[in-house]
């Protein structure tokens, strides 16, 4: 069943649709040099995979910034991308804006806040991303404080995104703690999984016990402000041997994110050690391996392989599965969320 087409708002609007259509004929994409990046190409009837390409093709022949113009989102709400719609005797297809920031996050570019043209269109700019802006580039002279207070790391908030907050906060709901569990976290840094786990289990911040461990002392430092009441240790993750001497007891919720994949560690060894010496008969596991990365501000889908251009998913399954069947040989249940953060929660 065809939807009925939305109508300008005005009959000026109206004027402006029709003047645009006969001022482009067709509407077929312009060549848009790369050095004329205020060159805007209307694409609003034209196939995703034609736009695709165009973009690509801009891109390839090094264009920073590309401008596109597409029918208003708001015009076509309710209807699926790709519907078409009529304003005025002119036909057009609608896209979400969904569709846009997706596209710009595969390419690798960044979407800026949208800009009226000529009704109803609006204009898109699409800004190439700087791949040199990578926090991993950034020299580090002490190999501890690579994610410590100072390091280029710590402009990254996790707690600033939302799909982390909403899959942690249902991980936490999952795994059903009480206000007197005990939590350890591995690889803890300044607390960002810790302080979440405080505010939606009512009564641990003030009746728990939270202890930290990580190798970089800034980090801590930063955690032990936040969260006063925590006991967070310097450790090397990579030394079992050293970790077994703390003798820390056993804990309802160990957590480790983004720690397993860390460079130096041996995952399945580490896995192993928390499981027998700091789990409780009836505790939780929560892992968090990251399926992102930050590049130029932005969170970026997927980890990139070298010689790969798109994520390629090989290893990150391959070491889930690994951790799904390990604490399913240990009684527990085990699920897999997430979206920039997948998280495996292990459940008794």
């Amino acid at each position: 069943m065809s939807r009925s087409a939305a109508a300008p708002t005005s009959a000026r609007e109206r004027a402006c649709v029709l003047a645009h259509a006969r001022r482009h004929g067709s509407w077929q994409l312009p060549a848009v040099s790369p050095t004329t990046p205020d060159s805007s190409a209307p694409v609003h009837d034209q196939p995703l995979r034609q736009i695709v390409a165009h973009v690509q093709g801009q891109l390839a022949a090094g264009a920073t910034e590309i401008r596109l113009q597409v029918l208003d989102p708001d015009l076509g709400r309710g209807r699926h991308a790709g519907e078409r719609l009529t304003i005025a005797g002119v036909e057009f297809i609608h896209r979400p804006l969904r569709v846009w920031v997706d596209l710009a996050e595969r390419l690798g570019l960044r979407l800026l806040s949208p800009r009226p043209a000529t009704p109803p269109t609006i204009e898109l700019c699409l800004e190439r991303l700087d791949p040199a802006a990578d926090w991993h580039s950034a020299p580090v002279p002490d190999p501890r404080e690579k994610y410590g207070a100072d390091s280029s790391f710590a402009r990254i908030s996790k707690l600033e995104d939302p799909d982390f907050i909403l899959d942690l906060a249902d991980a936490i709901e999952r795994v059903g703690l009480g206000p007197d569990a005990r939590v350890l976290e591995l690889g803890v840094n300044r607390g960002d999984a810790l302080t979440l786990l405080t505010e939606r289990v009512p009564g641990l911040a003030e009746r728990g016990e939270l202890v930290g461990l990580d190798h970089s002392s800034s980090a801590l430092a930063l955690a032990r402000a936040r969260l006063p009441r925590g006991r967070f240790i310097a450790a090397d993750l990579a030394d079992l041997a050293a970790l077994a001497d703390l003798e820390l007891g056993r804990f309802d919720l160990v957590l480790a994110i983004d720690t397993l994949q860390s460079s130096g560690l041996d995952d399945r060894a580490l896995l192993r050690h928390l499981v027998q010496r700091w789990l409780a008969p009836r505790g939780a596991v929560l892992l968090g391996v990251a399926n992102c990365r930050y590049l130029d501000g932005e969170v970026v889908h997927g980890a990139r392989m070298r010689n790969f251009r798109q994520p390629e998913l090989g290893m990150v399954i391959k070491d889930i599965a690994f951790y799904r069947k390990y604490l399913q040989q240990h009684g527990r249940k085990v699920y897999v969320t997430g979206r920039h953060e997948l998280l495996i929660t292990a459940v008794a």
